[in-house]
């Protein structure tokens, strides 16, 4: 098969790896244009613009796929199929229809929950105890199209967005090229998605990232275990914002974001929270030990 293959992050890798490794051939690889970052804001390209270039295949970095010329380009590579991951633009119904047998998608929920750009972080903070990968044909509709083919996993108490993130992405590679492979040949049966269970995992908010300690501890726990590593959930401390990396829920009872002890265990709206692991503005990221050597966090200090 002539596949192209559309994503921009780490996460879209495993899937790249699994079709390059294959007996099929990656004619392209389309990303998002190279970005500022760093301290010199040099433009660095995408991880999967990165690891193409790598592997000498060629990358294409429209800024948009509604461009005509983009959209003739990629008509004209002849593909048989594409597949998308984390691509970041969405896609017109001409490049849907380009490919012999349309374009098919890596989402990182069981749909239909969670379709969106932020499944992961919305799994996590709304304490799901379970989730999964599919692959799915596209449609125009958000997410919406049928299923190929989906794997579950649970979700453990101490998941974070990061270590979800990095098990459903080797979950999709695993899978996508028995799914291109059934697509093409027939062999899969493409599932309708149900009617009943559609949640929408919306951008997150820079809003949502505050910590609201009227909450119960164990919305806290999930908020911090959600953002992590990114933006990651935070509070004020005497006025200094404090980002909230890791930590457990304890008992413990008080006036909602005051210390109940000198050991940053502050009381939620029910039960209380105990901050592990935390990163103070311009600092690095620091163990309770080392991060209360330096910085006094008394018994009744208030957390904002």
């Amino acid at each position: 098969m002539r596949i192209a293959f559309m994503g921009t992050p780490d996460f879209a890798l495993p899937t790249l790896k699994a079709l390059a490794a294959s007996s099929h051939d990656v004619v392209a690889v389309y990303s998002q244009p190279p970005a500022p970052a760093g301290r010199g804001k040099k433009e660095r390209p995408s991880p999967v613009h990165a690891w193409a270039e790598s592997q000498s295949i060629p990358v294409y970095t429209p800024k948009s796929m509604r461009d005509a010329a983009a959209q003739a380009e990629f008509a004209a590579l002849d593909l048989d199929v594409a597949v998308v991951v984390a691509y970041g633009q969405i896609l017109p119904q001409a490049v849907l229809d380009a490919p012999k047998h349309g374009c098919v998608n890596v989402h990182a929920s069981l749909l239909p929950r969670w379709r969106g750009a932020a499944p992961i972080h919305r799994a996590v903070m709304a304490g799901d105890t379970q989730t999964g990968v599919c692959i799915m044909q596209m449609e125009a509709g958000l997410d919406t199209g049928p299923v190929l083919m989906r794997a579950e996993t649970d979700i453990a108490p101490t998941d974070t967005t990061l270590s979800l993130h990095d098990r459903l992405s080797a979950m999709g590679g695993a899978l996508i090229v028995e799914a291109v492979e059934g697509l093409v040949a027939s062999s899969l049966k493409a599932e309708p998605q149900a009617d009943e269970g559609v949640t929408y995992a919306h951008k997150i908010d820079k809003a949502e990232a505050k910590v609201d300690w009227s909450a119960d501890a164990s919305a806290v726990d999930r908020l911090v275990r959600g953002l992590f590593p990114f933006p990651g959930a935070w509070t004020l401390v005497d006025g200094e914002r404090l980002k909230l990396l890791a930590g457990s829920v304890e008992a413990g009872s008080g006036d909602a974001g005051t210390a109940l002890d000198d050991a940053l265990l502050v009381a939620c709206g029910s039960g209380a929270y105990r901050i592990d692991r935390a990163q103070r503005a311009g600092k690095g990221a620091m163990d309770r030990e080392e991060l209360l050597r330096g910085f006094s966090v008394p018994k009744g200090t208030r957390f904002e």
